[in-house]
């Protein structure tokens, strides 16, 4: 499968204009042969916590789910998108996955808020990775600093994801994570890891760029710098069975002895 991730700076609350530069992504991927575009966390209204819930109208978040699903339909490729929720008066961060028609295959609730402002915003989802069947690939769904605890990802990696699709909103100060530790974290879950991050200033917050995307066994296939930019990366099936040959960690795991020792 050819996957097209793309490093945009966002107009906080300027929807037209996040659309735009969404649906001209999704053009130029498709025209490099890119069968799913993945893109940042929150990216259609911008990452500015407070700000969204200030000023956001969870009115209007209807009518740009439709505008991105017609964005999946009109380009022919598959999206994966992040947009604020709003349901019992409760503020979510989710990530939808849409086929190439348009059609909802998963959605996810962000598990763990990072710092200060989402924690004053937003309310934790519960559930694990959002996981669905693309292709001849299980892909999974989870956001931003979800990646950091090993539990998330584990659990994606018991439910057999070979692709764990992760859009962020990562500042400046923290290029270990993508560096270090998104190659790490696919390499002992043997899959396919895709970070997606802003880049720019948005409400005063600079967003780092360097979006990764690692292989199976650690590597990395791409790396964005601090610009916006697309990439274009193949996932190799076969990859993944080479690297689930050579070390089986999941395989070999003993969760009876994790449970006896307090994990």
């Amino acid at each position: 499968m050819r996957l097209a991730i793309m490093q945009g700076e966002s107009a906080v609350l300027d929807a037209a204009t996040n659309l735009s530069a969404l649906r001209d992504a999704a053009v130029r991927a498709g025209e490099r042969g890119g069968e799913l575009l993945l893109s940042p966390e929150l990216f259609p209204v911008g990452y500015a916590p407070r700000v969204l819930r200030r000023d956001l109208d969870p009115a209007s978040l209807p009518s740009l789910r439709e505008e991105l699903a017609a964005i999946a339909r009109d380009t022919g490729i598959a999206l994966l998108y992040s947009l604020p929720e709003v349901e019992g008066g409760k503020w979510h961060i989710t990530a939808t996955l849409l086929s190439a028609e348009g059609t909802v295959l998963s959605h996810y609730r962000k598990v763990h808020l990072f710092g200060a402002e989402e924690q004053e915003v937003f309310t934790p989802g519960t559930d694990p990775a959002a996981v669905v069947r693309f292709g001849d690939l299980t892909l999974g769904t989870i956001i931003c600093y979800d990646v950091e605890f090993p539990e998330a990802v584990r659990a994606a990696g018991l439910q057999g994801v070979d692709l764990l699709m992760v859009p962020t909103a990562l500042g400046e100060g923290y290029s270990q994570v993508p560096q270090r530790l998104i190659p790490t974290r696919a390499m002992e879950n043997h899959l396919y890891l895709a970070y997606v991050n802003h880049a720019g200033v948005e409400d005063g917050f600079r967003l780092s760029g360097g979006s990764v995307v690692a292989d199976p066994f650690g590597e990395l296939l791409a790396e964005g710098g601090p610009e916006t930019e697309l990439m274009i990366v193949d996932v190799d099936p076969a990859r993944l069975a080479a690297a689930r040959a050579d070390v089986p960690y999941l395989a070999e795991r003993r969760p009876d002895l994790y449970r006896a020792w307090g994990l």
